[in-house]
């Protein structure tokens, strides 16, 4: 008979650490503390298993298990010598959600729990102190009128402050008991008239309905988008931990606190967290008082901080990983509430994982995985110009590092639809909520008045790698009228404003952002990385200053240099029209003289035959403005692409480039508007009423599967000819200052081996010709880029003409899919939301269809060519997951942008130290 209740320290086969898939993060931590004898409170862990028939069962626990938990609490009472309703002793609880993963602030709390009436007048008496007796009621009163009945919070608060402004008081603190006896019956007057129903008083009945909420929370909006943002499984479920309660509202010798072994935000190695005195976890949490530094705690109770320094250090030895710390002091006496693996930026977890591996805690390859792919992208995000001038309006804590500026917006919801509109905004709050996730999520940083380091918003604006600065009491913040006050400068709704995660400021306007410089762990981490790893990282550029930023993040080559986005600088525009105007025309005419030329010597009447002859005569007057249209464009083309080829030879030095050729349809390249089409007629001279019937005629009514890719260099061979030309002569021209040279042609759209036999045959031509005129022996390739399911299926017929496959994911996913990357955005996200895709397919590789296409191209495309070199460069090429199917299915390099070749670097290495734990453990 399965088991779903598992008391704490009942032994490892009952409960510890490392069963955080039944127990969730919270309970293997208590469970795995309890065993190692450290001052935990008895309780006890409802499996994520029960959650999943908490669902199942259409939201009732079913009996079994209720009867478990009746078993659980009847054993706690025992240990307690505490019972639920007892007006002599009685036992109160708490109860936590605790999932497999972190998701700090996403799920229910509910605490206190034991209380009414009868059992708040024992507490006073049994502690000589109404006033905590009375404030730990109205916390849960509270509290369970919101998580469990549904009540809206805005009510209680109203009802609360009411209650301060009447009594005078400007901090809870400052309430008397009798002013809070007065708020326990306001709050339980909001309960009658929200429900109908008077509040519970069985202590029984309150513990089933929060386990019930506790469980419905892992369905909550807040846990279903923090899920999504961070790839969280949705079949996990949560377990639900129901412990007894420790105090910290009990007077000044006592307290709560959150706490890290290590600097969450820097890495530095220093016990570093908050604390309030006389206060319980949410009140840190919630930022409801600014809370005190952990190092205050050391001349307040040094006995006690001397034991929480202990234990701290022996949590973290023994995890070998930094810990996130809650804790209680109840009249001076320490209680640890939870231990699990700390969130941390990307900047502290970097140096975390170099100083573990310095301080024999940890190996190499654990700390390559320690850190993870998408937390470097926080090392290379902007930072605020030192010389920058703007104004400083105030200065809060800074919580989470790096810089970002915005529109300044006060609510969640109206974040996420400015943000969906394009717009960056920066969400200011007084405090946050679990229940802004959601516009943290949309906006570019966080800024709070009250709340510390360890608060919500610091906690999880640093899961999300976003700035964020809390704490900044120089700001009134006033919700009615849009606005934010900061001295005498007033700030509203829509003003922009600059946030350094990384000072605490806040500036004025739009600061100046600059890039980072990156330190010497992260250089340290990012080598054992390389040493780890064996497949390589390329960057997809298409300028010289793209492949210079690329090899300074340490591309190995470049998998995408795509042609055509040259063609949009300066003047280049023009010539590429130019082209374009004069292409059709000319191929049009070339066209009907091959036709008539043709038909010459086989016309038999004499009159035809001075016919054609008359015809030839007027076409070939007739091409002779397209043809200089046409071959003029090439002609003035070709060096500006032949100058760009050079420099990024030259900033590869010697690594491979792989070079698309023109691959978009030729409308993209035209004017849109009627001014400038009249405009480039004039230049052109080109009568305007004829250039507005040719782009009319160019246009497509399904472009992406229209005339593009290697289909314009079929039609247009001139075209292949002239990028293969500036590609071979840029080539000689830096072989000759003795630099290596790889090109890699690469054929866009294939479907049908002869399109790619045909575009190979003018490039070796045009190769022959450059090595011969500039007496150079030329290292080349040409291979194929598979974005069709026809090219994915046919490899074996393809590899032996391509000398490398390069997988082009965007189109192959659009293609497999039958979706449109540019109007899918109107319902991919519902898909995503509402489980019927996993995963966005352009961000994370299809793995089920897609994949199932590139694997077997590579199959077949290495048996019909044994040693194909295969590569990616779609924007898969910089997603982990994506890199980590890339590497099972042997890649030889994967490509992205270059500011993710970092994190594919660290991906592509992971990726091996999985494959190799895996086979280690199947053998």
């Amino acid at each position: 008979m399965e088991k779903f209740v598992y008391f704490f320290g009942q032994g490892r086969a009952d409960g510890n650490g490392q069963m955080k898939d039944l127990l969730g993060g919270k309970g293997a931590g208590l469970a795995e503390m309890t065993l190692a004898g450290l001052p935990v409170p008895p309780g006890f862990t409802i499996s994520t298993s029960a959650c999943r028939l908490f669902y199942e069962n259409k939201g009732k626990l079913p009996a079994s298990i209720q009867k478990e938990v009746e078993q659980a609490v009847s054993r706690l009472q025992e240990m307690t010598a505490k019972d639920f309703g007892s007006e002599q002793h009685p036992l109160l609880v708490s109860v936590r959600s605790g999932a497999k993963f972190s998701m700090p602030g996403m799920m229910d709390t509910v605490l206190n729990l034991g209380l009414n009436e009868k059992t708040t007048a024992a507490i006073a008496r049994l502690t000589s102190n109404e006033r905590f007796a009375f404030d730990a009621y109205r916390r849960f009163i509270q509290m369970f009128g919101k998580i469990v009945l549904g009540i809206d919070p805005g009510l209680f608060d109203e009802a609360f402050e009411k209650t301060k402004k009447r009594a005078g008081a400007h901090l809870d603190t400052d309430l008397e008991d009798s002013d809070l006896r007065e708020v326990c019956r306001h709050f339980k007057e909001i309960v009658k008239k929200a429900t109908g129903e008077a509040f519970p008083n069985d202590p029984r009945q309150q513990l089933e309905r929060s386990i019930q909420a506790v469980f419905q929370s892992w369905n909550g909006k807040r846990a279903l988008d923090y899920r999504r943002l961070n790839k969280i499984p949705d079949d996990l479920g949560t377990a639900v931990n129901v412990v007894a309660m420790v105090f910290g509202n009990m007077g000044s010798n006592s307290g709560t606190g959150v706490a890290f072994t290590r600097n969450p935000s820097t890495g530095e190695n220093a016990l570093y967290g908050e604390y309030l005195a006389n206060a319980q976890g949410e009140d840190v949490v919630a930022g409801i008082r600014t809370p005190k530094q952990i190092a205050d705690l050391r001349e307040e109770m040094p006995e006690v901080y001397k034991q929480f320094a202990g234990v701290a250090q022996r949590l973290e030895r023994h995890y070998r990983d930094v810990q996130d710390l809650e804790f209680t002091i109840e009249r001076g006496q320490l209680w640890m509430l939870q231990t699990r693996n700390a969130k941390r930026t990307g900047a502290a977890a970097v140096k975390i994982a170099v100083d573990m591996v310095a301080e024999g805690i940890i190996d190499k390859p654990t700390a390559v995985m320690r850190v993870e792919p998408a937390q470097l992208d926080q090392l290379l995000h902007p930072m605020v110009d030192p010389k920058d001038t703007a104004e400083v309006l105030a200065k809060g804590l800074p919580a989470s590092p790096g810089a970002a500026g915005g529109k300044v917006v006060f609510d969640p919801d109206t974040a996420e639809k400015e943000a969906a509109q394009g717009e960056k905004v920066i969400l200011v709050r007084i405090e946050t909520s679990p229940e802004d996730f959601h516009g943290m999520v949309a906006a570019q940083a966080i800024l709070t008045a009250r709340g510390g380091m360890t608060s919500h918003a610091a906690v999880v604006a640093r899961g999300m790698g976003k700035c964020c600065v809390a704490g900044c009491s120089e700001l009134e913040i006033d919700y009615r009228s849009k606005s934010m006050t900061a001295g005498k400068t007033k700030i509203k709704q829509g003003d922009w404003i600059t946030l350094d995660g990384t000072t605490g400021r806040v500036l004025r306007g739009q600061a100046r952002l600059i890039d980072p410089e990156l330190g010497g762990d992260f250089l340290k981490l990012m080598s054992w990385a390389d040493e780890i790893r064996d497949m390589k990282v390329r960057t997809n550029a298409d300028t010289p200053r793209d492949a210079a930023v690329a090899r300074k993040f340490g591309a190995e080559g470049i998998g995408l240099c795509r042609t055509e986005h040259m063609f949009f600088e300066g003047d280049r525009i023009d010539a590429v029209r130019q082209m374009i105007v004069g292409a059709a025309d000319y191929k049009k005419l070339q066209a009907e003289l091959n036709r008539l030329s043709a038909e010459l010597p086989k016309a038999a009447a004499a009159q035809r035959r001075k016919d054609i002859k008359r015809e030839l005569e007027g076409l070939k007057k007739e091409i002779r403005r397209p043809q200089q249209l046409y071959f003029g464009a090439l002609k003035r083309l070709l060096p500006m692409q032949r100058k760009d080829f050079i420099g990024i030879f030259r900033a590869m030095d010697g690594l491979p480039v792989t070079i698309r050729t023109l691959d978009p349809p030729l409308h993209e390249f035209l004017p849109h508007t009627e001014s400038d089409i009249r405009h480039l007629a004039r230049r052109l001279k080109y009568p305007a009423g004829e250039l507005f019937a040719k782009f009319s005629a160019l246009k497509e009514a399904n472009p992406m599967l229209g005339h593009r890719g290697c289909r314009l260099g079929i039609v247009y061979p001139e075209l292949t000819e002239m990028q293969a030309r500036a590609i071979f002569e840029a080539a000689a021209h830096v072989q000759k200052e003795k630099r290596k040279v790889l090109p890699e042609i690469m054929i866009p759209l294939v479907a049908d081996v002869n399109e790619l036999r045909l575009q190979k045959s003018v490039i070796r031509k045009v190769a022959a010709e450059v090595s011969s005129k500039h007496k150079v022996p030329l290292e080349y390739m040409v291979g194929t880029m598979i974005e069709l399911p026809r090219a994915a299926l046919t490899a074996a017929e393809i590899a032996p003409v391509a000398e490398f496959f390069s997988f082009g994911t965007n189109d192959l996913t659009q293609m497999t899919f039958g979706l449109s990357r540019d109007d899918a955005g109107k319902f991919l996200p519902f898909y995503v939301e509402h489980g019927i895709l996993k995963d966005d397919p352009f961000q994370t590789l299809d793995q089920t269809g897609v994949g199932q296409l590139i694997t077997w191209a590579v199959e077949k495309g290495r048996a019909a060519r044994p040693g194909l070199k295969i590569g990616i460069c779609g924007e898969h090429g910089g997603d982990p997951r994506s890199i980590e199917f890339c590497y099972r299915n042997h890649f030889n390099y994967v490509s992205c942008s270059p500011y993710r070749v970092p994190i594919a670097r660290l991906a592509a290495a992971q990726a091996m130290i999985l494959d190799k734990s895996e086979a280690g453990r199947t053998t």
